[in-house]
Order: C-alpha cells, then sequence, then structure tokens
C-alpha cells in the first residue's frame, strides 16, 4: 500500500468540551488527528473480508463487491466471502452471475433466496416459535397466551414485493428455525470466519429504510455474531439511510422504530435493560459497532435516485475492500480508541457503545464535492472528531487539507477534521469517517417520531421487528409498569428497562437514571 497519510492528520483549535457536550477526552481525540494512533501496525493484519448483504441494498452492494471492484479485492489476494439473502430471487441473480468471473480461490459467494410462503405455511411456522426459541433459549419464558405477532389475515405480497419489516422478520425466522437454506449458509459463512488464517472482518450490510433487510438484521446478526461466532469476531453493522430523493413510502415511520430497535440493541446502557429481561443472547451483535451511509450529498449532486444508489453502493464497495480491509479496520479502530476508557485501552480492547452509537461513513464524493449534506445532521449536532481520507492518482496534502476544510465548513466538530492521502492510480475520491453521533444528531429521526406518532395501532405494529417473537412492541410504553417502554402483545408481564422516554428520545438514558 502506498501511504503519504501518517503524518496527515491537521489539528486546530479545539472548541470548549463542556460547551459541546462533549463526552470523549479532547487529548484522546487530538491523538487520533495529530499521532494516528489508529493506524494500523505491524502486529494486525492481513485480513480475510467477509461481507453479509441483506435485502436489495445487501445484494446490489455484494454485486458491486464482486463484479467491477474485484481488481481491489484481487490486487492485495485478500479473501472474500460472501451470503446474499433476499425474499426472492431478483437482487440475487446478479449476484451470482458477477460471481461466475471472479477468482475461485480468494472469492466465495453464497446467495439465499427466501420464499414468499401463503398465509397458511407462514403461520403454521409462526405458531411454533414457542419451541423454536424454547430450543434456542433455555431461560425463555413458555407462554400459554402466545399468538403469531402478526395479524392472522394477512396477505403476504409476492416475491420482489415491499415486505413490512414485521413480516420479514416472520418469514426469515420460520425458514432459520425449520432447518431451511438460510440456516445452512449462516453455518458455511461462520465456518469461513471461524476458520480464517488472516484476522477475519465481518460486515453485515443493508439499507436502513428498506423492510426486507431491516426486518431480517434483528435475527440473523444474533444468530451469526451471538451464537455462531460466539462475539468472539469483529461483526460491523453497515446500515444505508434513506436520501430525499428515496420514494415517499420509505418516510412512513419505519425508521423510527428500526433506530429504536438498533439503538436498544448497541447502546450498552439501553442494552442493559433489555437483557435485564430477557437475557443476554440479545447483547448487541454488532461487535465492531454500527456504520450507518448517508446519500443525500450524492443525491443534491445528481438529482437522480437511482444513479445516486450505484454510486453509494460502488463506492461503499471500494471502502471496504480496498487495500484488504485496512481502511475499513483502521475507522473500526479509531471508534474503539475513543469509546474505551483511557486507563483501559489496548488494540485487542473493544469499546462499549453509548447512545451516541451511529458512525457516519460517507463515501461517493470526488474532490471539491459535498461528502456530507446539510441535511444529514440536525443543527444540535456537535461530533468529536471527522477523518476524511482522499485516493487517487496526483493527490497531495493539498488535498487532503481541501477536503478537511470543505467537511468543516458542513459539519461543526469538536476538533477540526483530520485528513490522510493515499496516492492511487486511480480516479481520485473522497470519504469521511464521522464517529459518535446519536439518533437525535440525526435530521431525520424527529420527522420520523412524528410520522410515527399518526399511525394507528396495527400500521405501528408492522413497522417493528426486534422482541416482536417475545411478545414486545418496543417503541410503545410498557402496560405493565409506568415510564418504561416494551407494551405487552398477548396480556402477559413483558417489557423492557428502558425509560420510554429515552426510547422516543424525549429524555436522555443518563437523566432518566438520577
Amino acid at each position: 500500500m502506498t501511504d503519504n497519510g501518517h503524518d496527515h492528520g491537521h489539528h486546530h483549535d479545539a472548541c470548549d468540551s463542556e460547551s459541546l457536550g462533549l463526552t470523549t477526552d479532547l487529548s484522546r481525540i487530538e491523538a487520533l488527528v495529530t499521532q494516528g494512533v489508529h493506524r494500523i501496525g505491524d502486529h494486525e493484519g492481513p485480513f480475510s473480508l467477509h461481507v453479509l448483504g441483506l435485502g436489495k441494498t445487501g445484494a446490489n452492494i455484494i454485486e458491486e463487491m464482486i463484479g467491477s471492484h474485484a481488481d481491489i479485492a484481487a490486487d492485495t489476494e485478500t479473501p472474500f466471502h460472501a451470503l446474499a439473502v433476499d425474499i426472492g430471487d431478483a437482487e440475487l441473480v446478479g449476484v451470482r452471475h458477477a460471481a461466475e468471473d471472479a477468482p475461485a480461490d480468494r472469492v466465495h459467494v453464497q446467495t439465499v433466496s427466501l420464499p414468499a410462503p401463503d398465509n397458511s405455511t407462514l403461520f403454521a411456522g409462526l405458531r411454533r416459535y414457542r419451541e423454536f426459541l424454547k430450543t434456542e433459549y433455555p431461560r425463555y419464558y413458555w407462554n400459554p397466551n402466545y399468538e403469531p405477532w402478526l395479524p392472522n389475515d394477512l396477505e403476504v405480497p409476492s416475491a420482489g414485493a415491499h415486505f413490512p419489516r414485521a413480516l420479514a422478520k416472520g418469514i426469515y425466522g420460520v425458514e432459520y428455525y425449520q432447518g431451511g437454506q438460510v440456516t445452512s449458509a449462516l453455518d458455511s459463512f461462520a465456518e469461513s470466519v471461524l476458520n480464517s488464517t488472516q484476522t477475519p472482518l465481518v460486515c453485515i450490510v443493508f439499507s436502513l429504510a428498506g423492510g426486507t433487510g431491516s426486518g431480517i438484521v434483528v435475527e440473523l446478526a444474533r444468530h451469526l455474531s451471538t451464537i455462531r461466532l460466539g462475539r468472539r469476531a469483529l461483526v460491523l453493522g453497515i446500515g444505508v439511510l434513506p436520501s430525499d430523493g428515496d420514494p415517499a413510502e420509505l418516510q412512513d415511520g419505519r425508521m423510527f422504530t428500526t433506530i429504536n430497535e438498533l439503538d436498544c440493541m448497541i447502546d450498552s446502557e439501553k442494552n442493559k435493560g433489555v437483557m435485564a429481561v430477557w437475557g443476554d443472547l440479545y447483547k448487541n451483535p454488532f461487535t465492531a459497532g454500527f456504520f450507518a451511509v448517508p446519500q443525500n450529498a450524492v443525491y443534491e449532486r445528481t438529482g437522480d435516485i437511482q444513479q445516486t444508489h450505484t454510486e453509494i453502493d460502488c463506492d461503499l464497495a471500494d471502502f471496504v475492500l480496498r487495500d484488504g480491509g485496512t481502511h475499513l479496520y483502521e475507522s473500526i479502530k479509531a471508534l474503539n480508541w475513543l469509546n474505551v476508557p483511557a486507563n483501559a485501552w489496548h488494540p485487542a480492547t473493544r469499546g462499549e457503545q453509548s447512545d451516541r452509537w451511529i458512525n457516519l461513513l460517507s463515501v461517493g464524493a470526488g474532490p471539491g464535492q459535498d461528502i456530507v449534506s446539510a441535511r444529514e445532521l440536525a443543527a444540535s449536532a456537535v461530533p468529536d472528531f471527522a477523518e476524511v481520507r482522499v485516493f487517487g492518482k496526483e493527490t497531495d496534502d493539498q488535498d487532503g487539507d481541501t477536503a478537511a476544510g470543505a467537511l468543516a465548513a458542513m459539519v461543526t466538530t469538536a476538533v477540526r477534521p483530520g485528513s490522510l492521502v493515499f496516492p492511487s492510480n486511480e480516479t481520485p475520491t473522497v470519504s469521511a469517517f464521522i464517529p459518535r453521533l446519536s439518533k437525535l444528531d440525526m435530521e431525520f429521526f424527529v420527522a420520523s417520531r412524528e410520522v410515527y406518532d399518526s399511525l394507528d395501532w396495527e400500521e405501528k405494529l408492522m413497522r417493528h421487528a426486534w422482541l416482536l417473537d417475545l411478545g414486545v412492541l418496543l417503541c410503545e410504553p410498557s402496560t405493565r409498569f409506568e415510564g418504561v417502554g416494551g407494551e405487552c402483545l398477548l396480556g402477559c408481564a413483558c417489557w423492557v428497562v428502558v425509560p420510554h422516554a429515552a426510547i422516543r428520545g424525549e429524555l436522555e438514558l443518563t437523566e432518566t437514571m438520577h
């Protein structure tokens, strides 16, 4: 790897930490910018890359990785394992076609097309869910009043149509627990991770606004990370954010439930409140953290949603594969550096996530183009730190300075963004990493909450996924304990030990504990 970046971080005056509400010691941020403590060392790597793509977005990104960007993986001889899962086969055909020309010794690809069953077949499986959960987790309470969480008269769409999150979860679960193809595919994928002679980096990629990917990931992530990998591997969630150019139906309140479910998975304090009731099987499966990929800057430039998706898919594939996963790993390492207390930090230590678990990974920009839109972050958002990486021919320190300055003009950070420059023979491109944002820092969150509040009860249910099989409607208040979240679907004692106000974002969790 040609690397001009070790000393290219640029430090400017830090803002007052108290006025910014900053929770990270500024000296630790400055160590990232001026010392490059997150840069890869001689003792780290090489890596193997294992990418699990869910839904249309996940499948398209895998196709891009093994297609037009296969040369990047080939350059470093990095082993690449991929599994694409979707309901129906339409988006998976391209994945298999791309895999036909990939080097078989380094690129291994599986696809799983989940069937769209009829109502009777689906409900026959859903009515066995108590058996499934009891087998998976002996502490599971056998609820005598158990009923499937989906409406009895539900009409299952045909494969290729939109699947609500609650339905996608059910389709995946019935296939998984009854030994469908997805079960053996996950076994095989996990074996590729556990048997790797290199350090494995595992990515689960999906659309945060889609029904299939975001509905499936809440179960699949724990089946892979917690059960099969024993939480030993670095498992990174990568969710693609919606853009202003996406269809209006994506702005139907689903982002409120999706982000809150991830919030209660990843924020360690909220997650403890879930595990207090349901056990450690529900511990955060994203051991390497969670990256969110924004699209608005690209959409504002192109004005074309399909072109936007193509550019995001291409440049995200580029970032993950480039230099054998080095840039992906260094971003994960930077996140751990910020999250682990100074007196406990070690390269092998994994930091616990706080309510600031959203880490923007922005791709799809060229030099001089906006890398992040003003539409992404709320006006009150002040990230600790940001870093731009400039790749391409004829790039130098000035390009890094320019890119960092452009980002600083769009996003107010506690410490001015740093820059790293990596000369190569390719067309110049710029990425940005903006770590440690909360859901309230995201512009979409309050708007999606307002839409959610306008829905009727069944519409709210269909936008949920995580914990539905346990009888918990996470974003609604508990019917048993005042002030906490998790309405019980089955007339039993279901809840989570998380303040309902913290789920809604109306009160910080730390405030509710006093």
